[in-house]
């Protein structure tokens, strides 16, 4: 079926828009999440603790891992959608290859935005439960994004049957 628009966005499916937009949401919720955990962090004295928040070894620890995991998501999937929005200005279409990239990488950066902020959530302590501040309702938002068509689980293994060559479920691509 031809397309009724020819301009290079309407080359690519509603649904990889989708995972793309909902990926950046979800990154856009964790990367908040964790410059509010560093401020956090700088006067957070957990009870019965001596020092800060970062202070502790661990927290230092996770504010990084957070950090390298939000970077590399982030870069897979823009990285991702450069090279594969490149390729299909030049070809003229997208490619069944280029859609399960860019459902892997978008997956992939949603899932692991859930886990940073999971995890910055139960670092916070006792304060990320209040209304008062940032991580209850990111808390919030970003499980409601996983929740969506976007973030589920099923889209791993539709990948990796097409990696293994076997025939999975192309619908949501």
């Amino acid at each position: 079926m031809k397309a009724r628009e020819e301009g290079l966005l309407y080359r690519f499916s509603s649904l990889v828009l989708y995972a793309a937009g909902f990926a950046g949401v979800a990154l856009g919720i964790a990367e908040s999440t964790l410059a509010h955990f560093i401020e956090l962090a700088r006067d957070k004295i957990p009870r019965g603790a001596r020092n800060t928040l970062r202070n502790n070894n661990v927290i230092q620890r996770e504010a990084a891992l957070a950090e390298a995991r939000l970077a590399s998501a982030r870069r897979y999937l823009l990285g991702s959608l450069e090279e594969i929005t490149e390729a299909v200005a030049a070809r003229g279409h997208i490619t069944l290859d280029e859609r399960m990239t860019i459902r892997l990488a978008a997956t992939f950066a949603i899932h692991t935005a859930l886990e940073v902020v999971d995890i910055l959530y139960q670092a916070a302590g006792a304060t990320a439960i209040f209304n008062e501040h940032p991580f209850e309702r990111r808390f919030r938002d970003i499980h409601s994004v996983a929740q969506q068509l976007q973030g589920r689980q099923q889209h791993f293994e539709t990948v990796g049957q097409y990696l293994m060559g076997l025939e999975g479920d192309t619908s949501w691509l």
